[in-house]
């Protein structure tokens, strides 16, 4: 499963799917690597309630500046096309998915 988000397909994620996850990071952000683990498990089991992305901000620096990302890792939580929630920083996989579930 693709988990890589392009800019150019950011807008049409958004518009096809009512919740999407957005965990903004980069290669080089240990606390982001710590965290893709619980990123892909949850990508690959929740993929029916909710669209999880990965945007690395060094490929998607307008992305990262449309959101206004200082650090990282930043999960952005969207419903119905609109930002909701927000966490910057490393989150447990059960904080991470009490969010999830208060998106959907």
């Amino acid at each position: 499963m693709e988990v890589q988000l392009k800019e150019t397909d950011f807008t049409n994620v958004l518009e096809n799917n009512n919740n999407v996850l957005l965990d903004f990071y980069a290669d080089w952000c240990g606390p982001c690597q710590t965290l893709l683990p619980t990123i892909h498990k949850l990508a690959e089991e929740l993929k029916d309630d909710v669209i999880i992305k990965k945007v690395n901000v060094d490929e998607n620096p307008a992305l990262a500046a449309k959101f206004n990302i200082r650090n990282i890792p930043t999960l952005l939580f969207f419903k119905d096309g609109e930002p909701k929630d927000r966490h910057t920083g490393l989150i447990t996989e059960r904080n991470l998915r009490d969010k999830i579930n208060r998106l959907k």
